[in-house]
């Protein structure tokens, strides 16, 4: 029998609490960390990862970036930006097909109890691939929406002259402002509905019958019609505990970043002192060092926000599957699989053997 959004809150905890701490592993948390961070569960932003500082007052002629720079040749300074859009592209594929994979990784670490990253992987990279199509092209999708939305109404506001004469027209542009931002503010709130749905309802759908989103999407539509109350009420507690969560989880945070952050920013200021003795100067090299150290610094920053947020990577989702398993039956075989049957154990004495004859 399907339960509600409120009933699924109490075995979603326990769940929890038996994963995490009955017994406390403290490999297990870490593996844990490592997959929500990958799978982006983390519940809490905030994260500042620190601002490097450069000098902007010369020192001797040589050392700010503003006397860097103009000696770098434009056109090596064009292909090194060009490089560096490349590069970021090909690193948020690689990360959105990680991602997805691990998406799978963290719903089977939550099922069995237990993470194992290598088995799962090796398990689920086709699943995480059909996953990671879907992301691209729905990534793709709200790109082109968002573009239609915003390019749509500008492009008749400048056909229809108002842009050029923006004073005679303040009373359309004021309307057509604040339509245009309901409908934009609506777009990103349908938008995330769906990312949601998606990664709560359809990724079990494609982990236990191997199917693609668009048909997890296509079933779940009609679950949706038959419990819109069910589901609304889903979304609405759910809205509600992630914001207890960040709240929780973000004092938590900014009390353990405070303190890593003393020997970091001690770390930094010496190095940076050791660098003005060394006669290093802010140049092309020297500032691509201090980037690639800083998203390490980030890097490990945020896997400390993932450590501090395992319950909450484990609980959400354990949340949306008790939810699910409700509806969904092969969800909830494969939550509660049947115990073995164990053959009854012969009769004691066993009988006597009837006499010959």
């Amino acid at each position: 029998m399907p339960i509600s959004a409120i009933d699924a809150i109490g075995p979603a905890f326990q769940h929890t609490k038996e994963q995490l701490l009955r017994p406390f592993r403290a490999a297990e948390w870490a593996k844990l960390a490592l997959v929500g961070f990958l799978a982006g569960e983390l519940s809490s932003g905030g994260c500042n990862g620190g601002n490097f500082q450069i000098p902007t007052k010369p020192t001797g002629g040589r050392g700010s970036l503003g006397s860097a720079l103009p000696s770098i040749d434009p056109a090596l300074l064009a292909v090194l930006i060009a490089l560096l859009i490349v590069v970021a592209i090909v690193f948020w594929i690689l990360f959105v097909y990680v991602s997805s994979v691990m998406r799978f990784i963290l719903f089977d670490s939550v099922v069995a109890k237990r993470c194992e990253i290598g088995r799962s992987w090796s398990r689920r990279h086709g699943d995480g691939l059909r996953y990671f199509v879907w992301q691209i092209l729905f990534a793709l999708a709200m790109g082109v929406g968002i573009a239609l939305l915003i390019g749509l109404p500008a492009a008749f506001a400048l056909a229809a002259g108002w842009l050029q004469h923006p004073r005679q027209h303040m009373i359309p542009l004021i309307l057509g402002g604040m339509l245009l931002f309901f409908a934009f503010m609506g777009f990103i709130l349908l938008s995330l509905v769906v990312h949601v749905f998606t990664k709560d309802f359809v990724v079990p759908q494609m982990a236990l019958e191997k199917i693609s989103a668009i048909e997890g999407w296509r079933r779940l539509l009609h679950m949706l019609n038959a419990e819109k109350s069910s589901y609304a009420g889903y979304l609405g507690m759910k809205i509600v505990m992630a914001l207890g969560a960040s709240v929780v989880v973000s004092i938590i945070t900014l009390i353990v970043l405070l303190v890593l952050l003393i020997p970091v920013g001690g770390f930094g200021v010496v190095a940076v002192l050791i660098g003005k003795a060394a006669g290093l100067t802010w140049n092309l090299y020297t500032i691509t060092l201090a980037i690639v150290l800083g998203c390490i610094v980030l890097a490990i920053l945020l896997y400390v926000v993932s450590l501090i947020s395992v319950p909450a990577i484990i609980f959400f989702p354990a949340y949306s599957i008790y939810f699910f398993a409700s509806r969904y039956p092969a969800l909830d075989a494969y939550l509660r699989p049947p115990l073995p049957m164990v053959p009854s154990a012969p009769p004691w004495p066993p009988p006597l053997p009837e006499p010959i004859g």
